[in-house]
């Protein structure tokens, strides 16, 4: 009867990850900020996009089209103006250090972590608009479920390739499975309907401001260049040579 125990394992993994979304979706539900009034700044609408990560990469763009900062394809940053206009900059040329060079990633890593996203992470989250830390919200939920949903199935399959231990029919013991693997896919049913697009970092009311803010990407100015590449990241830059500089920390 040792498939009765992998039972009820899976059982244990599909509630509590299915329990886990229900929580988060109530909680965001119970976050009603008023967002008349409030218009996103750039930092903010990257932040709520892709996260401190962003944030920086929006930061590096904005001062490399400025010509204060020159990004090479080949992955460095050069400061070619040293005095920054805000916290977020201050902390991209600190990262670059005293020589006024670096490679990117690590420049990158570190505005990421710096105080001044932090405190931009912390306005957001006490406005109601982004979701604590990443962590905790309905995207970190969706992903939890999905991993419960393959370990049902990795469950069920273990407990059908054992060697025969009881009169069970192996598919009634199937059956038995399919029901802790129906409770996910129904709760990932639901979600897509009810809260989709779900996101790691925006709260429900951060999402329709940046729906908002995503409707007046079209244009040819340069706020609108940096408005694009907040909300959609680095992909959205349109010199390849820039664009090269910012993913060339995947390739070293």
């Amino acid at each position: 009867m040792f498939w009765v125990l992998l039972l009820l394992l899976a059982w244990a993994v599909a509630g509590t990850a299915c329990t886990r979304l229900c929580l988060a979706a109530v909680r965001a539900a119970a976050v009603d900020a008023d967002t008349q009034g409030h218009d996103l700044t750039l930092y903010e609408a990257a932040f709520l996009s892709g996260g401190p990560g962003r944030v920086a990469d929006l930061t590096m763009v904005s001062m490399a089209r400025q010509r204060r900062l020159l990004l090479a394809h080949t992955g460095w940053a050069t400061v070619v103006d040293p005095r920054a206009r805000d916290d977020i900059e201050r902390s991209v040329i600190g990262a670059i250090g005293p020589e006024g060079q670096s490679r990117i990633a690590p420049v990158r890593a570190a505005a990421a972590s710096a105080d001044a996203v932090g405190s931009l992470g912390d306005r957001l989250v006490s406005a109601g608009l982004a979701v604590p830390d990443g962590r905790g919200g309905i995207a970190s939920g969706i992903r939890q479920v999905q991993v419960a949903a393959l370990a049902v199935v990795a469950l069920g399959a273990a407990a059908l390739l054992l060697p025969a231990q009881s009169t069970m029919p192996r598919g009634l013991m199937a059956l038995w499975f399919a029901l802790p693997l129906a409770l996910t896919l129904s709760c990932l049913a639901i979600a897509r309907i009810e809260v989709h697009p779900y996101s790691r970092w925006a709260s429900p009311a951060g999402q329709r401001l940046l729906g908002t803010l995503a409707r007046h990407t079209a244009g040819g100015d340069d706020r609108t260049y940096l408005t694009t590449v907040a909300v959609r990241g680095v992909r959205a830059i349109g010199e390849p040579d820039l664009r090269a500089a910012l993913t060339h920390r995947d390739q070293s």
